[in-house]
C-alpha cells in the first residue's frame, strides 16, 4: 500500500446544496417543463446524497506534502475529482441538482474500534441522504488477525447499520483503490448482508495510468499514488453504473 497521506485529523464537513440551472433547452434544441415532485434515476431517489469517504473523497490543503486543492486528491481540479463528476452524473440523469453533503471520515478508518458513530456523524445521519456513498478502507491497516478481522467487520457493519437507520438511504460501498483482498473481502460481506451495494474497483488501483503521478508530478509519494483525473473519472463511472443497475436503468 502506498505511503499514509496525513489527514490531519480533518472533520469536515462540507454541505453544498447547488442551485440547479437546466440547460437541457440550449443542448436539445427543445423547451423543457421544469421538473417537479421528487428527482429519481429510475427508482431511486436522488434529492440528497451523502459521501462518507477518506483523502480520495476529499482533503484540505496540506502544503507540507504539496497538496493544495480542497477536494478529492489528486484531482486537478474540484471538478474533476469523483464527487463532483458523480454528482453531474446524477444531476444530468434526474434533471435536477442533488444536495450533496461531503465528509472526511478518514478517524473512523484509523479508530474504528472507539469511535462513537452518532456523535462523530450526527449531522451526516441527520441529514438523512437519499444515496449513501462508502468509499474508505485505504486507511485501514490490514487486520492480521482473526479477531482484528471480526473487529473490523463488526465496526464496518456497525456504520452501515447506523446509516440505514437514518432516511432509509440507498448505499453503496466500493472496494478500496489500492487493492486489499483482506479489507476488501470483509466490506463486500459486510455490505451484502446488510443489503447494500458493493462496487469493486480493484482493477483501477492496478492500472498505474490511473494515479495521479502519471498526469503530474508530485514529491509526496502519498499524494502521487492517489487517483488523477483519469481515475477520478474511472471510480465515479463505476459508481454510476451500479446505481443505474440499481435503479433499473441503463446508459446515461
Amino acid at each position: 500500500m502506498p505511503p499514509s497521506v496525513p489527514t490531519r485529523n480533518l472533520h469536515m464537513k462540507f454541505v453544498m446544496t447547488l442551485v440547479f440551472i437546466s440547460v437541457a433547452a440550449c443542448v436539445t434544441g427543445y423547451a423543457a417543463d421544469p421538473p417537479v415532485g421528487e428527482p429519481k434515476i429510475g427508482s431511486l431517489s436522488v434529492g440528497k446524497v451523502l459521501y462518507l469517504g477518506n483523502s480520495i473523497t476529499l482533503h484540505g490543503p496540506a502544503p507540507k506534502i504539496g497538496w493544495t486543492g480542497n477536494w478529492g486528491m489528486a484531482a486537478s481540479a474540484a471538478k474533476n475529482d469523483y464527487v463532483h463528476l458523480l454528482t453531474a452524473d446524477i444531476a444530468q440523469a434526474s434533471g435536477r441538482q442533488p444536495q450533496i453533503m461531503v465528509r472526511n471520515m478518514a478517524r473512523f478508518e484509523r479508530e474504528y474500534g472507539t469511535f462513537k458513530i452518532e456523535e462523530e456523524f450526527k449531522d451526516e445521519l441527520d441529514f438523512e441522504a437519499d444515496l449513501v456513498i462508502v468509499a474508505i478502507g485505504e486507511n485501514v491497516t490490514t487486520p492480521a488477525t482473526d479477531e482484528a478481522k471480526a473487529a473490523f467487520a463488526n465496526a464496518f457493519a456497525q456504520l452501515i447499520a447506523t446509516i440505514q437507520q437514518h432516511g432509509d438511504p440507498e448505499i453503496f460501498a466500493r472496494s478500496s483503490f489500492w487493492p486489499n483482498s483482506t479489507k476488501d473481502d470483509i466490506m463486500r460481506q459486510v455490505t451484502a448482508e446488510a443489503g447494500a451495494t458493493f462496487i469493486d474497483i480493484s482493477e483501477l488501483g492496478d492500472d498505474k495510468s490511473n494515479q495521479a503521478s502519471a498526469e503530474q508530478p508530485f514529491e509526496h509519494a502519498g499524494v502521487a499514488a492517489h487517483p488523477g483525473d483519469k481515475g477520478m473519472q474511472a471510480i465515479a463511472t463505476a459508481i454510476y453504473a451500479a446505481i443505474q443497475e440499481q435503479a433499473g436503468v441503463t446508459g446515461k
